[in-house]
């Protein structure tokens, strides 16, 4: 099952109407995201709480790290550099933080709130190698971009 961005997006922009809550949006659509492609193994928020800092928010699947720094892995590249991070291999990462053993591929998105402040990274984790595509960095932007304006 791969996930219809059209029936995705319009079910979280139902769910999150009018909540301004970002524990509660990010609750949400960690849920709806980690049941909706059997591409996606973990699911989860990396909240902005210190200087150069990610802490572990609203998540689904097995258990993460609890910190993470801008200056290492995946989520930390998204948030420092404030773009998508896309990783095809993640054993070829310089700097990977290995949550679990059996992920093979990774995509990170920067979270922004509507002033523009970095809030969080979304970051989706997947079992298959090379498993995430454009069109998922896309269209997860435009939902991320829906829910937190």
């Amino acid at each position: 099952m791969t996930v219809n961005y059209q029936d995705l997006s319009a079910r979280i922009t139902s769910l999150c109407d009018g909540e301004t809550d970002e524990i509660a949006l990010m609750a949400t659509i960690a849920g709806e995201l980690f049941h909706s492609d059997t591409r996606f193994d973990w699911v989860g928020f990396y909240r902005v709480t210190a200087p150069e800092l990610l802490k572990i928010g609203p998540y689904q699947g097995g258990h993460g790290c609890l910190t993470i720094p801008f200056s290492r892995g995946v989520c930390g590249a998204a948030a420092r550099l404030r773009k998508t991070q896309r990783v095809a291999d993640v054993n070829a990462f310089d700097g990977h933080i290995a949550c679990a053993s059996s992920t093979q591929s990774e995509i990170v998105l920067p979270v922004f709130n509507p002033t523009g402040d970095l809030i969080a990274v979304l970051d989706i984790d997947s079992n298959q190698p090379d498993a995430f595509t454009d069109e998922d960095a896309s269209e997860l932007g435009s939902v991320l971009s829906k829910a937190f304006s």
